[in-house]
């Protein structure tokens, strides 16, 4: 019998869950899945990486009816045929966990479109529960949906939500705990006669026993998918090739890609669906918020708002987060009170200076390391997050998404990417963490390359204005090196690194005002989470620095390596230790710049050099261990071994230029 491989990893992550019947939420990215399992659950319990995956999956536990269960917010998928890294990871839940009930969330008003993922689910015999969300849109646009007709074709329960309301959670609670999987229906699309006895002959080899019915299992493999291609092939081992004769066959038969044939067929099925279950009364007026909507997706007015969102998020972040509550929290709380009372601590039950520095000092782990991550990281995160949550919950992330997509496939990503590379403008290491969110390991590589290379961080940005602030010639400069170098290296990382180009639709949700209490419960969860995931690093930095500073002194030789590569691009030596430090921590780099300039030792064209080499040179070493965690140590290090070059040869064409031109600054 054919078992799915369940990781250590995985067994370990669902150990609180491990007594409890499982149910799956599962839908198309932006039809409210988070939000039912939020109205579920009551709050997010635990949000983790899926085994040997770099996507998130969300679970908590609730009670229907006196009874408890473990309810799972899978990633967003528009089909059981696996594209995308989340489709993968949602089907691997069906298959590893086993889930007693599955409830697919549909936005009610794209019922059409969301059809055929909902045969898909009948045909892998999955028990199944269809959910209506987001059924005041649907109502506005003047669409009324015979549920029950509906329930009886599909042959399975149905309710009706309006998840953001609470409306009908209850209802959802009680079919949840009262179903039953008797008299459901195998399959609700017939296909042509061909793929029909293909199916049938597939059917009679597959000997052993699956979670996803054969009819499922037989489609999967005449569309080609090759996660399962491989189970199939180890389990049937001789009949494996008599299905793969059957496959060829029936794809000879057709002049389109059997993929494409069996879409068609059940969007076709849909749509005949729709027609007897979805009437059109009277369409509301357009609300402001829908025009709003359109505003926000149109090139002419959606840019213009996509600058003011910008500045309005620049404020509260970068200069309500990253300065005014990063000062008072460094130095005052830290600068004042902890440190000073810690490093007397520290002395007085530590007699050797070399072990004291491990603790406290310039790079002590409580010093440094809590300091950074406490004082500066954590305002800069909370506020960003609480920022980034307001956003998301009104919908307009998917807009924004839509409008910048043009653009960004000229670089190998698409809309999607827009999040993290806004997110790098925060904090670097936070948002190679969010490029898991793609769809492409092509994708993610080239989005964490443009971070690395060309996306400053609050801090570095922050101290950067400030070095270049009066010179207003130098910060376009500055600007206009940076925005050349992400579009150019962006192209070429996308002619260069091989993979699938990136496919992008999503669907768009109503633009609404955002909920107080989801802002909250995301911000909450989010900088729990990161705060994890990110204080070890900074732990490790700091050890890693008093290992070079005391035990091998290993920082003077790289400064004086460093001083070669410095002098060539036109800077005075002494910057060499502002390159050092701005792998440690990149504002720390600036800063050292911002001190040779008040000496006098750094104006005019190489000032502008070293501003523009020091913020392409190599990314903090938290971004970089994050890169080696999300990416690969292979991968990190191919990165930095092309960005640290780079840097400097840009550097260099910079200086070369500007002198050339006898341009005065």
């Amino acid at each position: 019998m054919f078992k799915p491989r369940v990781t250590r990893c995985a067994e370990e992550g669902r150990q609180s869950f491990k007594d409890l019947d499982t149910v799956a939420i599962v839908g198309s990215p932006n039809v409210g899945k988070s939000v039912i399992f939020n109205a579920l659950t009551g709050r997010y319990v635990t949000v983790s990486n899926y085994p040997g995956t770099t996507v998130e999956v969300s679970r908590g536990r609730a009670k229907f009816e006196g009874e408890d269960y473990g309810l799972i917010d899978t990633p967003g998928a528009y089909s059981l045929f696996s594209i995308t890294e989340e489709e993968r990871v949602a089907r691997s839940i069906f298959l590893e966990e086993s889930p007693i009930v599955v409830v697919q969330v549909v936005d009610a008003k794209n019922l059409e479109r969301m059809l055929p993922f909902t045969f898909q689910l009948i045909e892998a015999g999955l028990p199944l529960i269809l959910n209506l969300n987001i059924m005041d849109e649907a109502e506005k646009l003047g669409l009324s949906i015979d549920v029950e007709k509906l329930q009886q074709q599909l042959g399975i329960p149905i309710v009706e939500t309006i998840a953001t309301k609470g409306k009908n959670i209850d209802e959802l609670r009680r079919k949840i705990a009262s179903y039953s999987p008797k008299n459901l229906k195998k399959n609700i699309v017939s296909y042509d006669k061909d793929i029909e006895k293909a199916l049938e002959k597939i059917e009679r080899y597959l000997t052993s026993e699956y979670r996803l019915s054969k009819r499922s299992i037989g489609l999967l493999l005449l569309l080609g998918d090759q996660e399962l291609i491989e189970v199939v092939s180890a389990e049937e081992k001789d009949n494996y090739r008599k299905i793969q004769k059957v496959v060829d066959k029936t794809r000879d038969k057709y002049s389109h890609p059997l993929n494409y044939v069996i879409t068609v067929e059940r969007q076709r099925v849909a749509s005949e669906f729709c027609d007897r279950v979805i009437s059109l009364g009277k369409i509301q007026k357009e609300s402001f918020n829908e025009k709003l909507s359109r505003f926000s997706m149109n090139p002419w007015t959606g840019f213009p708002l996509f600058l003011l969102i910008i500045f309005g998020f620049y404020e509260f972040v970068g200069v309500f987060g990253a300065q005014t509550s990063v000062d008072f929290l460094e130095e005052t709380v830290f600068g004042e009170y902890i440190n000073p009372f810690v490093t007397r601590w520290v002395c007085s039950i530590i007699p050797w200076r070399v072990f004291q520095e491990l603790f406290v000092y310039d790079y002590g782990i409580i010093t440094l390391g809590v300091r950074y991550a406490v004082a500066i990281i954590l305002p800069i995160v909370a506020t960003f997050f609480i920022a980034f949550s307001i956003i998301e919950d009104t919908g307009y992330l998917p807009r924004l998404a839509m409008l910048i997509d043009r653009a960004f496939k000229k670089i190998g990503l698409n809309g999607r990417a827009v999040i993290p590379i806004v997110l790098g403008f925060g904090c670097d290491t936070m948002a190679t963490m969010v490029t898991r969110t793609l769809e492409t390991k092509r994708e993610r590589i080239i989005a964490s390359m443009l971070l690395a290379l060309a996306v400053p961080c609050s801090a570095q940005l922050g101290v950067i204005l400030g070095l270049l602030a009066g010179n207003v010639k130098a910060l376009w400069i500055w600007i206009a090196v940076m925005v050349f170098i992400f579009v150019f290296i962006g192209y070429l990382a996308s002619k260069v690194i091989p993979g699938e180009k990136p496919l992008f639709y999503m669907e768009v949700p109503p633009l609404r005002w955002p909920k107080l209490s989801n802002v909250f419960t995301k911000t909450y969860t989010r900088v729990e989470w990161y705060f994890k995931e990110i204080l070890p690093l900074f732990v490790l930095a700091s050890i890693f620095i008093w290992l070079g500073n005391n035990v091998t002194n290993i920082f003077g030789l790289v400064v004086r390596l460093l001083e070669y590569p410095v002098q060539w691009i036109g800077l005075p030596k002494e910057s060499a230790m502002a390159f050092l430090f701005g792998f440690f921590r990149r504002d720390f780099g600036v800063a050292g710049l911002y001190d040779l300039k008040k000496s006098g030792v750094l104006t005019g064209v190489p000032l502008v050099v070293s501003v523009v080499t020091l913020a392409l040179f190599l990314p903090c070493i938290a971004q970089f261990s994050m890169n080696i965690k999300e990416r690969g140590l292979k991968t990190a290090l191919l990165m930095a071994g092309f960005i640290f070059p780079f840097a400097f040869l840009v550097g260099g064409l910079v200086n070369l230029i500007l002198t050339g031109l006898g341009v005065v600054l």
